[in-house]
């Protein structure tokens, strides 16, 4: 297995580690494309799970490598002390297998069939005991109440997942959101309460509504953090038959809160537990083994930037996608917590919010820019480098399609950095002609081309960012075409205030 993924892979890829594009617009790229056409899917999924474990990667187990699990692989090779070219290597197989095994043995994660609600959950059972039925399903917990995992069943109350989504959504006095996410047949919503972080996840078959959610104090956050992550994927709602419905129909708002209150039963034991590798056959639990040794490094954790921009009077802001997608929680500027998030994976487009107007939104021009115009790129990069103010860079329209002909970006010779992904491409009237999303790789395309790269970088088309507004019923203002242009410094002056770091924690 591991011959077929030791193929040199010498590629264009999109941004630099941390921010990474989105993998919609990265399949033309050789170094994504070698990953799913020459390993296995086993192979693949094994990588994204223990990825996982490490406290990398927070995506789906899908099997399909793509920016999020490119910039994964990247942030585990500089987090030990490896070139984070995205290429792995036997030393990095190696100390991800060693690492992934430990975090899943500290935390005796198993899955275990709840019997209660009829679901299948991934457990830290050498964490969390069995405390036994709750009024809505079962609960599990530490010895010192850090740690709590809970399983939950609503049937036949009239309650639908959308209306459950919408209690849960809304921020209480005690209970912040930081990320609320509404898939259709499923949502996720994560915030604080009372000073523990917590994560829910539901999904509803008619009237029936099954999930399960975690809390747990700050200092814990390190190791249940990727059980998470791991357990969200894992996680089967209809696994089988419940013993009874867990809500009857009199008691309508028992999870209207963030948890229902327990009852203790004492301690019990998980019937039919089965030792969990995540989507890996338990036996065979060296799935990536290889020979040789490798010896972690530590390095400090860091929080990923982007920039975004005010898009309507209400507190939404625009920005990439892949900047948001993966964080435990997501701030505008210094202070502002954001506390809904809207995901267009097909565009690298999100929509954030924060609880207050926090400025002018940009107008958004309708019609796409003219090839050759003038164009300025405003963000915040590098921010741990350069400076935190927002900084301005001058190009022009290079083409009006992306890479092997892509119609949903443009190409611009302004140059960009990490950092700069979210923010703005406007005209020298002030007008949003695109948001900013990638720049490419020129060390990568030297190493395919031996020729280096200048000044090519990308940016979202404004019929797809107004599409996704218009989808999701954000009131944008739309941008007059006769606007007469000004000059760099003015334009700059007329959107600077409208335009913000977004800091992804924990991503």
């Amino acid at each position: 297995m591991w011959r077929r993924a030791r193929v040199l892979i010498a590629a264009m890829a999109l941004a630099t580690t941390p921010v990474v594009a989105h993998v919609a617009g990265a399949q033309s790229f050789e170094l994504i494309s070698a990953y799913n056409q020459q390993t296995d899917a086993a192979f693949r999924k094994g990588l994204q799970t223990r990825l996982a474990w490490t406290g990398d990667y927070a995506g789906a187990f899908d099997g399909e490598i793509g920016a999020s699990s490119l910039r994964a692989i990247r942030d585990f090779q500089a987090r030990h002390g490896m070139v984070a070219s995205g290429i792995i290597d036997e030393p990095m197989l190696k100390l991800l297998v060693t690492l992934s095994d430990e975090a899943q043995a500290r935390l005796g994660a198993t899955l275990v069939d709840d019997g209660t609600t009829g679901a299948r959950l991934l457990l830290p059972l050498a964490l969390a005991e069995d405390r036994g039925e709750t009024e809505v399903g079962n609960v599990w917990r530490s010895a010192d109440e850090s740690i709590e995992i809970e399983t939950i069943r609503i049937a036949d109350t009239g309650q639908t997942l959308n209306g459950l989504f919408e209690v849960l959504s809304e921020p209480t006095d005690d209970r912040t959101v930081a990320d609320a996410t509404f898939g259709g047949e499923w949502f996720v919503v994560r915030g604080s309460d009372a000073g523990r972080s917590y994560y829910m996840r539901f999904a509803g078959r008619g009237g029936d509504l099954r999930g399960f959610a975690v809390s747990y104090e700050a200092d814990e956050a390190s190791r249940i953090a990727p059980y998470v992550v791991v357990a969200a994927n894992l996680f089967d709602p209809f696994a089988a038959e419940p013993q009874a419905p867990m809500v009857a129909a009199n008691q309508p708002n028992a999870f209207s809160s963030l948890l229902a209150r327990k009852r203790e039963q004492g301690i019990g034991g998980a019937a039919d537990a089965q030792y969990a590798m995540a989507s890996i056959d338990p036996t065979q639990p060296n799935l990536f083994e290889v020979p040789g040794e490798a010896v972690p490094q530590e390095a400090p954790a860091f929080d990923m930037a982007g920039s975004g921009f005010v898009v309507s009077r209400d507190g939404w802001l625009l920005t990439n996608a892949h900047v948001v997608n993966a964080c435990t929680k997501v701030l505008v500027g210094q202070s502002d917590v954001v506390s809904r998030t809207i995901i267009d994976p097909t565009n690298d487009l999100a929509l954030i919010k924060v609880d207050r107007a926090i400025g002018e939104p940009l107008e958004i021009s309708v019609e796409k820019p003219r090839l050759g115009e003038d164009i300025l790129a405003l963000g915040f990069p590098l921010r741990s480098i350069l400076a935190d103010s927002l900084n301005v860079t001058r190009g022009n329209v290079s083409s009006l399609l992306g890479l092997m002909n892509d119609e949903r970006y443009l190409q611009i010779s302004a140059p960009v950095q990490p950092g700069n992904s979210g923010g703005p491409l406007v005209d020298l009237a002030g007008r949003v002609v695109g948001v900013v999303t990638a720049k490419l790789n020129a060390v990568a395309v030297a190493d395919a081309t031996g020729d280096i790269p200048q000044s090519i970088n990308f940016a979202i088309r404004p019929g797809a960012a107004t599409a996704f507004l218009e989808a999701n019923g954000i009131d944008y203002e739309e941008a007059d075409p006769a606007e007469p242009l000004a000059s760099v410094p003015d334009a700059t002056a007329e959107v600077k205030d409208s335009i913000f770091p977004v800091i992804c924690v924990g991503g």
